[in-house]
């Protein structure tokens, strides 16, 4: 408790009964969390649950139209836009000039925070060897690929040396070398003392960055906590998935029929998930399988998961996210 009076007194995003609605759509309803001082924040959920429009409020991009928001005391509703000066913001599509090269556009950035001349172009090329694009430093923007741009896009978020970075999908659509480095860079800012607030559609990414997580649905958080806490009621249940020769759909009603005390899954690629929260032994089930004509080519057991947790609390698949995102259209 004493652990939980101490975080709750450093807390330096303090969002209470936020309510926001957009003509006859309430995008937020009720929304109430707190962010400590130094922490990595992930906010989850599916497409149209809130997220941008969080940030969006929290940032001073939009104005929330019932409740409290307080960044490092500041309130944020009556004063808005006053936090401006704390907050480093990474939106999920670039907003910087793709006819002025990378150096060019970290100094601009640097230059709208007042930053003099000589200092800024310090900071730029401090931030482009960080980011490992110093030979891209001349290079128009417009020509980076988009890992380099998303790179650019946190350098040119950070140059004024926020308190707080809100990063909003920093890892979609771009390659997995590019997805890893970023994360690495995550990890080190908030290692180094940035406060960091992560919306990602990425579960696995959350799990692997973040210190607590909060789950938001249809404008509602449903569930706020570490992810220490989070897997733990998950650590009674076990388990596997089947690669099978038979229809997945089929084959899991007639297992569920044989073994009612476990659950069973079935997905496209020919798979079929077993969760229990008693033993599930292998034998047994491969041995109904063939009996039923079909053939295991694969079994693997499976570690909990923070997705496992995700789609226990909400309901909602976290593939439907990961697809979501990748084409379709959020708020």
């Amino acid at each position: 408790m004493a652990r939980q009076r101490q975080r709750d007194g450093d807390r330096l995003i303090e969002v209470s009964g936020v309510t926001k609605r957009f003509g006859e759509v309430k995008a937020l309803d009720g929304v109430s969390f707190g962010v400590s001082r130094g922490e990595l924040f992930g906010f989850l959920g599916p497409n149209g649950a809130g997220k941008t429009t969080t940030i969006n409020i929290l940032t001073g991009l939009a104005r929330a139209d019932t409740g409290k928001v307080r960044i490092a005391g500041i309130d944020c509703v009556e004063n808005h836009g006053a936090a401006q000066h704390l907050i480093g913001i990474v939106p999920d599509e670039s907003n910087l000039y793709p006819e002025l090269s990378g150096f060019d556009n970290l100094c601009f950035c640097a230059s709208l925070y007042g930053i003099r001349r000589d200092e800024r172009r310090k900071r730029a090329l401090r931030l482009l060897e960080l980011f490992g694009l110093s030979g891209a430093a001349g290079r128009r923007f417009g020509g980076y690929s988009k890992g380099m741009k998303r790179k650019l896009t946190i350098a040119a978020g950070i140059v004024h040396r926020p308190e707080i970075l809100f990063l909003d999908e920093p890892t979609t659509g771009i390659d997995v070398a590019s997805a890893r480095q970023i994360r690495r860079l995550i990890a080190d800012l908030n290692g180094r003392g940035t406060t960091v607030f992560l919306t990602t559609h990425y579960i696995e990414e959350a799990e692997r960055l973040c210190g607590r997580i909060a789950f938001i649905v249809r404008g509602r958080i449903v569930e706020v906590d570490s992810v220490s806490d989070l897997l733990r009621p998950m650590q009674d249940w076990q388990s596997l998935v089947l690669a099978v020769s038979d229809s997945p759909g089929d084959l899991a009603r007639r297992l569920a029929d044989a073994f009612p005390e476990h659950d069973f899954t079935p997905d496209s690629e020919g798979m079929v998930r077993v969760d229990s929260r008693r033993e599930v032994r292998l034998g047994p089930l491969v041995r109904f399988i063939e009996r039923e004509g079909a053939v295991v080519t694969e079994a693997r057991r499976l570690r909990p998961s923070l997705e496992d947790v995700f789609v226990r609390i909400t309901g909602i698949e976290a593939d439907l996210m990961r697809s979501e995102k990748e084409g379709g259209v959020r708020r």
